[in-house]
């Protein structure tokens, strides 16, 4: 009889990448695919160890799945895996524990448990891994774009971030596997790409021979069928005057930058161990905006970081007033165990680091519309994605949300998957309304 697998997937798009990736592998060896909430012989959770509410997110499903069939195989594997294993360990409903290099054996462990019945564990020490570990073609979806790992593992080591221990060092995927499967991408009609990896700034530096991000984009940019390459989060520093001069050149780049700025004050800056100050951070957005007169600039942000002040947290805000990105998106920072930070002294309360980040979230959302009623009356192209309740929505080059209440004479093919110029008349929450 037919084995079923299903999935739960927290954390980033390399996480689900990876789940997409340890899906192929069990289709290969004839599992179906089930969805989570449904009886299952075997479920694996892919965790995320981010914050400390990832890791309580992990543990509740970790629990949560032998519920739905008491004689199901729970594989538990990600970056909560790889940071806690006796925290892991101590949860009896697991019956297999995977480190992130394991997951492309996934199959091969689950089936050593069907046949002796005995808790299989595996966790290589990352730190040490010094080859990518490639999937090979995954073609890993959503919706009408695909989400390509080109790199694992971080160096920077930032005090407040446990990654750099659950993902290693830098290891770069090797271009022509990219390339291959970008090439296959394309073939399927996908028209988007978005280049992702713990931290693709660094994509390359790992290889003997010099090749850089900036390198595999040249390349990208050439296959034919690909019409959009958009770039996951990237290190503000990656942003120099011969990244942006070749970049520019690149005409299916994305407008859309997601610059990780995490503090608009120095002396935060320092503590958390951010390589840039706020004047060089200023430069990398003067060049980024004198190369495209449309660039749309995102960012993350850490309020109440120990020993964040009020001076400090009024400069950031300062700050993002007059960055004014089109989006924030802001973090109470949260302890993780093993980092600097962790031992740093002037925690913040609770109730403050709620406050600060309540601020920055009206910013931003004011940032947002104010952006977003400059294309009143303008025309955009826009990669439409899907229709929910006879509305279709995609996103501009630059990342916009546009929506388009559809008209019963259109018919949906021509639509789903295209780029269209459309008319933006109006605009709604997070969007703008297109005819």
């Amino acid at each position: 009889m037919e084995k079923t697998v299903a999935f739960i997937t927290l954390g980033c798009k390399v996480n689900q990448y990876e789940t997409n990736a340890m899906i192929q592998e069990f289709i290969k060896n004839g599992y179906k695919l089930v969805e989570h909430t449904e009886k299952a012989d075997i479920y694996v959770i892919n965790t995320c160890t981010v914050t400390n509410m990832s890791d309580r997110k992990s543990r509740q499903m970790l629990r949560r799945v032998k519920h739905l069939n008491p004689n199901s195989v729970v594989v538990a594997t990600g970056c909560y895996v790889q940071v806690s294993k006796k925290e892991i360990e101590d949860i009896e409903e697991i019956n297999i524990i995977l480190g992130n290099n394991e997951k492309k054996e996934i199959v091969k462990y689950v089936e050593n448990y069907l046949n002796d019945k005995n808790r299989q564990e595996e966790i290589e020490d990352v730190m040490y891994k010094k080859e990518f570990v490639d999937f090979g073609d995954v073609t890993y979806s959503e919706k009408t774009r695909a989400v390509i790992k080109v790199q694992d593992g971080c160096d920077r080591f930032c005090s407040y971030c446990i990654i750099p221990y659950a993902r290693g060092r830098v290891r770069s995927r090797k271009p022509e596997s990219i390339i291959s499967e970008i090439k296959k991408i394309a073939k399927n009609d996908i028209k988007e790409v978005v280049i992702t990896g713990i931290h693709i700034a660094s994509y390359g530096k790992d290889f003997k021979e010099e090749y850089r991000l900036i390198d595999l984009l040249e390349e990208i940019n050439k296959i034919e069928g690909i019409k959009r390459i958009r770039l996951g989060s990237i290190e503000p520093l990656l942003i120099t005057e011969e990244f942006v001069e070749r970049l520019k050149k690149l005409d299916k780049i994305c407008h859309h930058f997601h610059l990780s700025l995490q503090s608009g004050c120095d002396e935060t800056l320092k503590r958390m161990n951010r390589r840039y100050t706020i004047e060089e951070f200023k430069k990398i957005v003067k060049l980024l905006r004198n190369a495209y007169s449309d660039v749309m600039l995102t960012t993350d942000i850490i309020v109440g970081f120990p020993g964040e002040t009020e001076e400090e947290f009024n400069k950031t805000y300062e700050f993002l007033k007059e960055i004014k990105f089109y989006k924030t998106h802001v973090f109470k920072y949260s302890e993780r165990k093993g980092t600097k930070a962790e031992k740093m002294e002037n925690k913040i309360p609770g109730e403050i680091k709620e406050r600060r980040s309540q601020k920055l979230i009206e910013l931003s959302d004011v940032n947002e519309d104010d952006y977003n009623k400059k294309y009143i009356g303008k025309e955009v192209e826009i990669l439409f994605e899907e229709e929910k309740n006879g509305v279709f929505q995609g996103h501009t080059n630059n990342y916009i949300l546009g929506k388009l209440k559809v008209n019963n004479n259109i018919e949906k093919e021509k639509i789903e998957n295209n780029i269209i110029k459309v008319k933006c008349i109006d605009i709604g929450k997070e969007c703008i309304i297109v005819e």
